[in-house]
């Protein structure tokens, strides 16, 4: 089955509807956006079927999470990371943001210490303070040559840890940097855990779209069985068959005790299921696997393109992702960006037209987060508007 992630889809001004998009309208006409994590791509056939039929019924009451959907999300962790979950260990919620935020109320209490690595993807860094819990920033080791990954620094992270740390907001595969973690790094990570006595909220948002050929994910909580009492799993369709809109996601939680603690906590806190998201959670899984497959080889190329590209702007670095459609460039050197004044996402903005996200919302300044999660003729005409000022 051929998949179409050529033609660009009309999200600006629609033709037969007016449905505002984050991306597309938060600037005007003339930019290009590659900044928030949201493809430009139609979501699988399968999903948009699946939606119809849903739609097509015309009562949209309060739903219930179908066992279909619990059995389906058990194969899928079977098959693609090796770990046998239960349907029973599976909390349904209205997306992976707000499970942070209810599992920093529910497993911790007022004034304790909520841990995050750096750079991370901006909601991470508001937690602590939403919540009223004290925010613990740990960096990661930036690359020592252009090209070498970001490594985790575990030194840096032990020495973050105090007596009221509890918690440990944790992302594999990494947002924003593209990193898989290697095993060495996870272990020297679940002993820390151990030591310290720490729950971990384990954000694998991005674990279906692993960009190298052959490569698996496998969950924290798989990969150390001894962390499993301790650990939250979360997961979504939301960025590997783009339907973030539909504000649906799941944590993984083996541990019954944690397990009712964490949906005791946030009782009363969360709406019911999202009866057209659940849809699509279950269409995605069962059905979607062709459609990722096609989706990781385009990711692939655009992200080879990306690195071409890069190596022709002196004074940018970027250390191609492992994974995801996200890109980390470091604009701190780049050429190109002076007389204005803002950080260099901003003075990018300004002088090209194509908007990125900004490092500095991500705890590192000088950083900017770009994109490439859309068609081969918009990635293009970004890039060259790009060229136009960093060359």
């Amino acid at each position: 089955m051929e998949f179409d992630f050529a033609t660009p889809v009309e999200r600006r001004h629609p033709s037969d509807g007016h449905w505002p998009s984050q991306k597309w309208h938060r600037y005007g006409d003339d930019v290009l956006p590659l900044w928030v994590a949201d493809m430009d791509f139609a979501s699988p056939p399968a999903v948009i079927e699946a939606l119809r039929s849903r739609v097509a019924h015309g009562v949209f009451g309060y739903g219930l999470v179908p066992d279909s959907l619990r059995e389906t999300l058990c194969d899928w962790s079977a098959e693609h990371y090796g770990w046998a979950i239960e349907p029973g260990w599976q909390l349904w919620l209205p997306g992976v943001v707000p499970a942070l935020h209810m599992a920093s109320l529910a497993l911790t209490e007022p004034g304790d210490g909520v841990l995050t690595v750096t750079p991370i993807y901006p909601p991470f860094l508001r937690v602590a303070e939403r919540t009223g819990r004290r925010p613990q920033q740990a960096a990661l080791q930036a690359p020592a040559a252009p090209g070498e990954p970001w490594r985790l620094d575990l030194a840096a992270l032990e020495a973050a840890i105090t007596p009221e740390t509890q918690l440990l907001l944790w992302c594999q595969p990494h947002n924003p940097t593209g990193r898989v973690w290697t095993r060495e790094e996870l272990a020297g990570l679940a002993e820390l855990v151990e030591r310290h006595d720490l729950y971990v909220v384990s954000d694998e948002l991005h674990c279906d779209l692993l960009l190298e050929e052959g490569a698996h994910h496998v969950p924290l909580a798989a990969a150390f069985p001894e962390l499993a009492s301790r650990t939250l799993t979360l997961w979504a369709p939301s960025k590997t068959f783009n339907l973030a809109g539909l504000t649906t996601a799941c944590a993984v939680i083996p541990d019954a005790g944690l397990r009712r603690r964490f949906a005791a906590g946030v009782k009363g806190l969360q709406p019911d299921g999202n009866v057209l998201g659940l849809v699509a959670a279950e269409a995605a899984h069962a059905h979607g696997e062709p459609w990722r497959q096609a989706l990781l080889a385009v990711l692939r190329g655009h992200r080879q393109a990306l690195v071409e590209r890069v190596a022709g702007w002196p004074g940018v670095t970027m250390s191609p992702p492992e994974s995801t459609y996200l890109a980390w460039l470091n604009l701190r050197e780049a050429q190109g960006l002076e007389g204005l004044a803002g950080s260099p996402q901003l003075r990018l903005l300004e002088r090209t037209g194509v908007a990125l996200s900004d490092g500095a919302d991500f705890g590192w300044p000088g950083f900017a987060r770009l994109n490439f999660g859309t068609t081969a003729s918009q990635l293009e005409a970004a890039l060259a508007r790009l060229d136009g000022v960093l060359c």
